[in-house]
């Protein structure tokens, strides 16, 4: 994954079904309230090849994965 990649999280859209949790655990996490959120120093995917999969399992297209 390109060093220019950058994550967001919608909070606003995302239910916490944690499909992106599960999909990439090493760069999503879920808070307290059970919402996702991205682990410390991932905003970037962390060279993760399952973040793009991880936007795509989201039921609700809470999370962007953009490139530059």
């Amino acid at each position: 994954m390109d060093t220019d990649t950058r994550i967001e999280i919608d909070r606003d859209v995302c239910i916490g079904a944690g499909q992106c949790a599960l999909a990439a655990p090493k760069v999503f996490a879920q808070d307290d309230d059970g919402f996702s959120t991205l682990l410390p120093g991932r905003e970037e995917g962390g060279g993760d090849p399952m973040v793009r999969e991880a936007a795509r399992a989201c039921p609700v297209s809470a999370i962007t994965v953009a490139e530059g």
